[in-house]
């Protein structure tokens, strides 16, 4: 008689330098998106939550901002708090970048690993973009770093071998029963999310340094169930008076590209009408202003 392997959920930690994809790798893994992603390093600030619910095991997925080196008191929030969250985790996936040989700051990011005591899986990302022949160099370079961790590449834009990632991660996970409703796969509310997504389009469109220094507040998030509507109100933050110009651009053009964007992919994942309301301010120095940051939820 056979018995039915135990079910397995816990914490998984995302964890990586900036720009390896691990927002995109939390998405591929959730099958929703629930981080935002863009070209841009640092786009990631807070602990983001992602939960993949299967048959035989619940990841709680944390995807977390890029460890890199702090220049500002927003620089050194977000490394606190991509530190914070590896200790977090039950199992740390470190991500890092598939190319000709281990980068040094993938070198630098696995050589801190082994201090949170956690069973690790390495995953070389970006394996659509190189030569198959170079993931062996980089796989025994990683290994070299942490012996005792499970190696596997993965293309978090393509979904390939993330099964097999999954494959690696379940069993290290600790014997339990759900720890989140299955019909959950994040734990943000709708209005941080649509916070989020208000970003990410301003990252997008604005290509110069700009979105370093800008944040998003939700004000108003209101919903009219009867007509199927929702309602928000949010404020682009900027440091300077002449960010405010370029974020709201010639004839408020701007500002009204970013708001339709969000817009419609507010309305595809809240699969309900938004009437979004977007304008910006100056608040400066608010990058440096811990008062500011902790108001911001930074």
């Amino acid at each position: 008689m056979t018995h039915a392997s135990p079910y397995r959920a816990g914490f998984v930690t995302i964890g990586g330098r900036t720009n390896v994809g691990k927002s995109t790798l939390v998405n591929q893994i959730v099958g929703q998106k629930v981080a935002i992603v863009t070209a841009k390093p640092q786009t990631t600030r807070r602990r983001i939550i992602g939960v993949r619910t299967d048959a035989d095991a619940q990841l709680i997925l944390i995807d977390t901002p890029g460890l890199h080196e702090p220049r500002r008191p927003l620089n050194r929030r977000m490394v606190d708090t991509a530190r914070r969250c590896l200790a977090e985790g039950e199992v740390i996936v470190a991500v890092v970048e598939a190319g000709d040989g281990l980068s040094d700051a993938d070198r630098r990011f696995l050589t801190q690993v082994p201090r949170f005591q956690r069973p690790v899986v390495v995953a070389i990302n970006k394996i659509d973009r190189v030569r198959r022949d170079s993931l062996l160099q980089i796989a025994e370079q990683a290994h070299q770093v942490i012996p005792g961790g499970e190696i596997v590449p993965v293309s978090a834009c393509t979904g390939e071998n993330v099964d097999e990632l999954l494959r690696v991660i379940k069993p290290l996970l600790p014997k339990s029963a759900r720890l989140m409703p299955s019909e959950e796969y994040t734990d943000q509310s709708e209005r941080m999310l649509s916070e989020e997504i208000i970003r990410e389009k301003l990252f997008i469109a604005m290509r110069q340094e700009i979105p370093f220094s800008t944040a998003v507040a939700i004000e108003q998030f209101s919903d009219e169930p009867g007509r199927n509507l929702t309602r928000i109100s949010a404020v682009v933050i900027v440091e300077r008076d002449a960010h405010k110009g370029m974020v709201i651009g010639a004839g408020g053009r701007m500002l009204k590209q970013i708001g339709t964007q969000a817009r419609l992919e507010l309305e595809q994942i809240l699969r309900r009408r938004i009437f979004l309301e977007l304008h910006a301010k100056v608040e400066k120095g608010w990058t440096r202003d811990p008062r500011k940051l902790k108001e911001l939820g930074l």
